[in-house]
């Protein structure tokens, strides 16, 4: 981060300085709240969780190199105490953004923000010094600690942010007042905390209601709901999109043999043939999102193709597709699921597996509410109709409703089943896959399924499926 005395640190967090004997020293160094990742220049926050309270590790961190630690009590170390944790980060996060010639993009969405979140980091990386959310870090905690990493050089800050309840968009955007806001769209995830569309579209809107007047607001064109926040704005509008009143859009959109979208990219700029390295047709609009970005940034047409062209997954179990030595396709999407990104997998599955045969490890997807069963009911009928060629259901109720839509569908009999947990599959998966299979493996975090991809892909299961 920008380096800063413990001084100026205390008076930014309004705290008292503790055991500190030279308060001009300077944090130059990462925020962390893990002593683990403690660096010389350090400053350790000290969060109260569930089950360990970072206090305890205070003296620990300060051995590590740290300059102090942010505490709600004395430790024994030097530390600036204050009232709340999280409130200080935030303040000490808001400081220094303000005080950085950076430009802050924001972007939020149901589906999709991970992956374009690390594609806009990608091609903005090629213009500037750029700092972004790493992985799907993009709540209260994660999201002042991204930003803190940011020093003198960094000329763009791509910040991820995530919703559980109206007003949680809000309380991050003053923390980080964004001058581009991008909203990709409105699913259903999380629909059972939130109740409805409409109160999603209301939790994702408070994004570009936070923007200057000479800032952008970047909306999908595709999506109405998205689209309607237009009013909710006094920045500049820039539509994304297939629409042809996109002001960035896509035209001849297709999928290559393997899986990659591939599209020609037109800008107010210009135009530019697009081929990408991810798989599945959903990334088409994720790549539009992250090139309505760099068109408002500077960047050409062709700038903004090429390094599209060329970006890469950046986060872990997000279409993570490996090939074994066998010729066995795994396509670990298990990091999370929603029925969006769902529908999305399956299809990318459907395109990948043309004339291979193909298996689809589905779990729960979580928080939908009263919508679980029709969701997963619809997942499962949506397996058959892309002629998955077998679906396996992992888990409890959730996993049998999966199992029932694909079954009530096409009257699968043997082509689907329902296993227990993800041993269960993993046997199930070594016994019967053949060289040219592809599996895609997605459920929820909570569920667990990337254990399932990891078991396939080691020395074992790759001897166990020959």
């Amino acid at each position: 981060m920008i380096a800063l005395s413990l001084a100026e640190t205390a008076s930014v967090v309004g705290g008292q300085t503790h055991d500190i004997p030279d308060p001009s020293v300077l944090v130059h160094g990462p925020v962390v709240i893990d002593s683990r990742q403690v660096k010389d220049g350090s400053l350790f926050a000290a969060f109260v969780g569930e089950r360990v309270d970072g206090h305890d590790y205070a003296e620990q961190a300060v051995r590590a190199g740290a300059v102090a630690v942010l505490a709600q009590h004395p430790v024994g170390v030097p530390a600036i105490v204050v009232e709340d944790v999280q409130t200080a980060l935030g303040a000490l996060a808001r400081h220094v953004v303000r005080r950085l010639g950076a430009t802050l993009v924001a972007l939020t969405g149901s589906a999709g923000k991970t992956s374009t979140k690390d594609l806009i980091a990608q091609v903005l990386q090629r213009k500037a010094p750029t700092v972004f959310t790493p992985g799907s870090l993009n709540n209260e905690i994660g999201l002042p600690l991204t930003a803190l990493t940011a020093t003198e050089e960094t000329r763009f800050l791509v910040l991820e942010m995530g919703a559980r309840g109206i007003g949680h968009i809000s309380y991050l955007t003053d923390l980080t007042p964004p001058q581009i806001g991008l909203v990709l769209n409105v699913g259903s995830a999380h629909i059972g905390e939130f109740g409805g569309r409409e109160q999603i579209a209301q939790a994702k809107g408070e994004l570009v209601e936070a923007l200057p007047a000479e800032g952008a607001a970047i909306l999908n064109a595709d999506d109405p709901l998205v689209r309607a926040m237009a009013s909710r704005t006094k920045a500049k509008v820039i539509l994304f999109g297939e629409s042809g009143e996109a002001d960035v859009r896509a035209e001849n959109v297709r999928v290559t043999d393997s899986g990659q979208p591939a599209f020609m990219l037109h800008t107010p700029s210009g135009a530019s043939e697009v081929t990408m390295r991810l798989y599945g047709e959903h990334h088409v609009s994720n790549a539009l999102a992250a090139a309505a970005v760099a068109h408002e940034l500077g960047m050409s047409a062709s700038e903004i193709a090429t390094a599209l062209s060329e970006a890469g997954s950046l986060s872990r179990w997000r279409m993570e597709v490996t090939e074994r030595p066998d010729g066995v396709t795994i396509v670990n999407d298990a990091y999370n699921a929603n029925p969006e990104s769902m529908r999305a997998a399956l299809r990318a599955l459907a395109a990948m597996g043309r004339g291979r045969r193909t298996w689809a490890v589905l779990g729960k997807m979580a928080e939908l509410g009263d919508e679980a069963l029709a969701e997963h009911d619809a997942v499962g009928r949506l397996a058959v109709r892309l002629n998955v060629g077998k679906l396996v259901a992992v888990g409890g109720r959730e996993a049998s409703w999966l199992q029932l839509g694909a079954y009530n569908e096409g009257s699968w009999g043997e082509e689907s089943v329902h296993v227990s947990d993800a041993q269960a599959a993993v046997d199930l998966l070594r016994s019967e896959l053949r060289p040219g299979d592809v599996v895609l493996v997605k459920a929820s975090r909570s569920v667990g399924l990337e254990s399932v991809a990891q078991a396939l892909l080691d020395a074992e299961g790759e001897v166990a499926a020959r």
